[in-house]
């Protein structure tokens, strides 16, 4: 698996610019997005939240004789989200599930925190009565959380981490590992698959962005975003932006594209930073007759892929593999009981997805085939 690396860096020029992970400025150039897309698709982030060398998830194993040993601990997990209802989380906690289970590892608690920092602290407390072997969450806030999860350390519990990370947290001190997809490759990919839709005129867009700025993952998504329109497409004009803080994440994207369509009649594209705000633009640009507008963003929730295969306002996902992901934690959470070295961040690559491949990239992401709400609504 391919990393953002100096190594690379004449292909690099030639094809989608990856320089940019290096921070490296170069002229602005106007690049393919179909061969940029096809680089990103392989590629794991830069680094890890506080700079650790990202490892490939095909790397983390467990023999079926070490699946033995983890099974004869009678191990209790805990999953511990920042908030659920979305595909997303669905999916990670699927594969935790199915993975634990494969190990013997009994799931004792699945809470929800709404995206409410008070809530995750309050459950993270709940879940610690009950003694579990093993947390994995994502923190809702890297600050407000930190004694909370430093509580758990101390207690011995062994901690997994979905991306982001508590602040003042230390990899393999404080927590055992930590699984992400390629967030900076999210925030390029979507960047391509905004110019592949908007063409080569190019045009005005929008952003609609996470306001919490030290959420490792979705601040990624919008460095990396802005960094290939300014570095690769001088003719893509980034005019407006917008942070939203949720918890109601689509009502905010409705509200905040909706000022970016009044105050902008030649915006062209708007990208939001996830789908569930994507779904906010949506609703936006149906309520301001904008037909035409481009939307980009990431993760393959059942809503996007649904107006994807129709050929709507969304053109481009970079899709995650959250049960994959979900999986590997698992596998880490075996490690640790093991005592098995492991590495401190683990990455998984991106699927850059269309209309064109949406049924495909459904079933690689979910391990299921596509809903018929998404395979009746292809044209």
């Amino acid at each position: 698996m391919k990393t953002f690396s100096v190594s690379r860096l004449g292909a690099a020029l030639c094809t989608a610019g990856f320089v940019m992970a290096l921070g490296i400025t170069v002229p602005a150039l106007a690049y393919d997005p179909a061969s940029a897309l096809k680089d990103v698709a392989t590629m794991l982030p830069p680094a890890g939240p506080g700079g650790e060398k990202p490892v490939p998830a095909s790397e983390i194993k467990l023999t079926a004789a070490e699946i033995d040993q983890v099974k004869a601990k009678k191990a209790k997990a805990a999953i511990v989200m920042h908030y659920g209802g979305n595909d997303w989380s669905r999916a990670q906690v699927e594969g935790l599930k199915a993975q634990f289970k494969v190990m013997g590892i009994e799931v004792i608690a699945v809470t929800d925190a709404g995206f409410k920092s008070e809530k995750q602290v309050a459950d993270i407390e709940t879940v610690l009565v009950q003694k579990p072997d093993i947390i994995v969450s994502v923190p809702t806030d890297p600050v407000a959380t930190r004694a909370a999860y430093q509580k758990a350390a101390k207690q011995g519990v062994k901690i997994i981490f979905m991306g982001n990370d508590p602040k003042g947290l230390e990899a393999g001190v404080d927590y055992f590992s930590n699984v992400s997809p390629n967030d900076y490759g999210n925030g390029v990919a979507s960047a391509h698959l905004m110019a592949q839709a908007l063409g080569p005129n190019g045009g005005e867009i929008g952003m609609v962005f996470h306001a919490a700025t030290d959420f490792f993952q979705t601040r990624q998504r919008y460095i990396g975003f802005k960094k290939v329109m300014a570095d690769f497409y001088p003719n893509i004009k980034i005019v407006a932006e917008q942070g939203i803080g949720g918890p109601d994440f689509v009502g905010d994207a409705e509200k905040a594209a909706g000022a970016m369509l009044t105050s902008n009649r030649k915006l062209k594209g708007i990208w939001a930073v996830w789908d569930v705000p994507a779904e906010g633009v949506i609703a936006a640009a149906r309520a301001a007759g904008r037909d035409d507008l481009i939307i980009t963003t990431v993760d393959l929730g059942q809503n996007v892929a649904i107006d994807m295969a129709r050929g709507g306002y969304v053109k481009g996902v970079s899709a995650q593999r959250p049960y994959d992901q979900g999986v590997t934690e698992a596998l880490l959470g075996g490690y640790a009981l093991l005592g098995k070295k492991a590495p401190t961040f683990v990455a998984w690559p991106i699927i850059p997805t269309t209309k064109a491949n949406v049924l495909d990239s459904w079933k690689q992401v979910y391990h299921v085939d596509a809903p018929d709400n998404i395979r009746k609504s292809m044209k």
